[in-house]
């Protein structure tokens, strides 16, 4: 059986289980977006039926092997690393809106994923309304 390697960081007093950097983390990562994809919002919600944004987020990093605390987006975004101009739109990263009261997973430079109050969870493009909201994108996992 073959063991999977974690790391643990420690970022402003939060222990974080970070993935480790191997290729089968992006497709379960993305399975467990998919896996949860429309279903309704429900603030405070974290599944499996129902999630708000950061429940949504949470979620999957849970579901993936991305261990922490349940938390606000605003907590997140403070809690995990920033994302490299470079690598701001990659798969994964967690973006986030409106002075940090929304989050989501970018899926590409074209769209991301999250919980919408009026839609639930689904996939949203970039548009110029989502770009003029966007506060900043953090990374789950450590560089590659």
């Amino acid at each position: 059986m073959r063991r999977l390697a974690a790391f643990l960081l420690l970022v402003n007093g939060a222990l974080l289980a970070a993935p480790p950097s191997e290729p089968g983390f992006w497709e379960r990562f993305r399975s467990a977006v998919e896996s949860h994809l429309g279903r309704p919002y429900v603030w405070g919600a974290c599944g499996l039926k129902s999630f708000d944004c950061s429940g949504f987020v949470w979620r999957v990093m849970w579901d993936s092997g991305v261990t922490m605390k349940r938390t606000t987006a605003r907590k997140l975004y403070v809690a995990l690393p920033t994302a490299s101009k470079q690598d701001r739109w990659s798969f994964g990263n967690v973006v986030f809106f409106d002075d940090l009261k929304h989050c989501g997973i970018v899926d590409n430079r074209a769209g991301f994923y999250h919980a919408q109050s009026s839609k639930g969870t689904n996939r949203s493009l970039f548009d110029p309304y989502w770009r003029s909201k966007i506060s900043g994108v953090r990374r789950v996992a450590p560089k590659r």
